[in-house]
């Protein structure tokens, strides 16, 4: 009812005149999330479990290659009992021969077995290099997005003289410079990777450090390297975990090709680029020498872009559209 003045109560009336039930209370704020929070971005686990992976078919194809091919490389060396590195004088055996279900190659090696072992190195580089690259970048991208300044300045120019370079010439010279092996292989491609993550972790932080939970973060007095790991860093781990993704299939093209060359791992080691090099002379009489090791390489570097994409994509789809 309404008093003369014409002030409304807090009780409204009803159609029928009976009073109405008060407003119900504000629902209160979900338990665990600080206020002022709201800027903050959930878990790139989370949201994996939110919007899932593989919702399309190449991609669906590429995470169920590039889980078998990681099962095929640590467990079918324990399960072919023939010897990679053996020479035998059964040379250039053909598909089907008894005991060597896919040939051999000049030497009478049995190229199923090179085939599952040249893998691993393969594998293993490229994990090394890329996990390498993403640390460098990550870390150097994290520093100059944040401090801006004369310290961005100075990072960021230094990457853009690093990517002035071919990344092919760039990893080929650290690599010669270093010697041929494993090792050099690493950190050769590691260095060549680096700086195109440093571009996309300086730009995603430099977009973070606007945000009002950084800005509290650092009134409150919470010393830099708190803000970077604890704050910064679980909010650009989205898009850098896609990214990183696809930069492995980079990693796996340059170990292949470097082990081409002669600058990566060293016979008699199997590897799937140098069996390319090694069978490239019978690729008239025995072409499954090179289109195997080839395909299995070419496969692996198109099923990581796949599934870099589809990282991307139910990672941070506003940057995806």
């Amino acid at each position: 009812m309404s008093d003369p003045a014409g002030a409304v109560t807090g009780i409204t009336e009803s159609p029928a005149g009976a009073p109405a039930s008060p407003p119900l209370p504000a629902a209160p704020a979900a338990p665990g999330r600080p206020a002022g929070s709201e800027g903050r971005g959930r878990g790139w686990p989370a949201k994996l479990r939110q919007r899932g992976i593989g919702t399309s078919w190449p991609a669906l194809v590429s995470w169920v290659f590039l889980i078998a091919l990681v099962l095929v490389v640590l467990v079918g060396p324990l399960l072919i009992s023939a010897d990679p590195v053996r020479q035998t004088s059964s040379a250039l055996l053909p598909f089907g021969s008894p005991g060597h279900p896919l040939g051999t190659d000049d030497l009478g090696r049995d190229e199923l077995s090179r085939l599952v072992h040249g893998g691993r190195p393969l594998l293993l580089v490229a994990f090394a290099s890329t996990v390498l690259a993403a640390v460098i970048g990550t870390g150097v991208g994290l520093l100059a997005g944040y401090a801006g300044g004369a310290v961005e300045q100075v990072l960021m120019r230094t990457v853009d003289l690093a990517l002035a370079f071919p990344s092919v010439l760039l990893v080929i010279l650290l690599v010669a410079a270093a010697g041929p092996g494993t090792t050099s292989l690493v950190v050769g491609v590691g260095v060549s990777l680096a700086p195109g993550l440093a571009r996309l972790a300086r730009a995603l932080t430099a977009r973070e450090t606007a945000r009002d939970y950084v800005v509290a973060a650092r009134l409150g007095g919470t010393r830099t390297p708190r803000v970077l790991v604890q704050e910064i860093l679980p909010n650009i781990a989205g898009p850098m975990v896609a990214q990183v993704v696809m930069t492995l299939s980079v990693a796996a093209g340059f170990a292949a090709g470097l082990s081409y060359l002669g600058l990566g791992i060293q016979p008699p080691t199997p590897d799937w680029g140098y069996m390319v090099q090694a069978g490239q002379e019978f690729l008239y009489s025995a072409p499954r020498l090179v289109v195997l090791p080839a395909a299995l390489t070419l496969l692996s570097v198109v099923a990581c872009n796949f599934v870099g994409d589809d990282l991307r994509d139910a990672l941070d789809p506003k940057g995806a559209a």
